[in-house]
């Protein structure tokens, strides 16, 4: 809210003795000569002036009984939207962002799926590309994955798929198991838990080209790295977790996972340079759990 600011007035007995020490210092000054008689237009013209420069400046006006006003946002609670840059006509409600089957859907540690154990309707096998561990993705994510792949391999990249959809109960494994390694804080920054991975949507996959940064966050200097990247808004796909977003996405860095959106929402995040999920729909950050 803008504070105002209080005005005061010289107080009279100030005037007072400042008259009274003119009045000391040997009179008032000799009137002048009797200036002619201005245009009363001219007269009313000055004397408003005169009256504008005097005025004090305007306070703001206050809002209307009952008015509410848009609650601030909390930097330490919600990532700020950005209704400024978003293009003319696009629809931001164009697509859900709470259900699971949605391009769109938001899923991190404050959003769950709903159900946890969510299973989409229309997973099928990825095909003319290698993919480590055979799991398939969505069909539009499937087919859009495959062009991405062939897109790199035109310019001179070799990735293969390293994870695409995982189920309920993989996430399960996986999360214990990286909890017996590294212990529980340190798995929740990497390795989501199960129910609030992206991987269970079937719109999520990890790329690498098997080199000296494989699964690594230096894997976004390499040159297939850097070329997914600045490609991957052409097929539909976004860097989930980028560097320097881990205040918002609660996660480290990770070059390698891309997750499918569709070209528009994608190439509109790249327009407006927002590049996280939760900033462009004006969500909470999600740096942990809801204990």
């Amino acid at each position: 809210m803008t504070s105002f600011q209080l005005r005061g007035a010289v107080p009279a007995f100030i005037a007072l003795m400042l008259a009274g020490s003119l009045a000391a210092c040997g009179a008032a000054p000799e009137p002048e000569a009797r200036a002619p008689k201005k245009p009363a237009a001219e007269q009313a013209a000055e004397a408003k002036a005169k009256q504008t420069e005097e005025a004090p400046a305007a306070e703001p006006v206050p809002e209307a009984p009952g008015a509410e006003s848009p609650a601030p946002i909390d930097p330490d609670q919600a990532a700020p939207a950005a209704p400024d840059l978003v293009s003319p006509g696009f629809d931001r409600a164009l697509h859900s962002i709470d259900d699971p089957m949605s391009i769109w859907v938001v899923g991190n540690k404050l959003r769950p799926l709903t159900p946890e154990n969510f299973e989409p309707t229309d997973l099928v096998p990825t095909q003319g590309v290698a993919n480590d561990n055979g799991q398939p993705l969505r069909e539009a994510t499937a087919r859009a994955v495959e062009q991405f792949i062939a897109g790199a391999s035109e310019a001179g990249h070799d990735v293969r798929i390293i994870s695409a959809y995982r189920n309920y109960d993989l996430q399960v494994q996986l999360y214990n198991g990286y909890i017996v390694r590294d212990g529980q804080a340190a798995a929740d920054t990497y390795s989501a838990r199960p129910g609030h991975s992206e991987h269970q949507t079937g719109l999520t996959v990890d790329l690498d080209d098997y080199g000296t940064c494989y699964l690594a966050a230096c894997f976004g200097e390499t040159p297939a790295g850097q070329w997914l990247a600045a490609n991957a808004a052409d097929y539909g796909f976004i860097v989930r977790y980028p560097s320097g977003k881990e205040p918002v996405t609660g996660f480290t860095p990770e070059p390698w996972h891309f997750r499918y959106v569709g070209t528009e929402l994608a190439g509109e995040m790249r327009a407006t340079g927002v590049s996280t999920l939760e900033e462009f729909f004006g969500l909470p950050v999600a740096p942990g759990y809801a204990e």
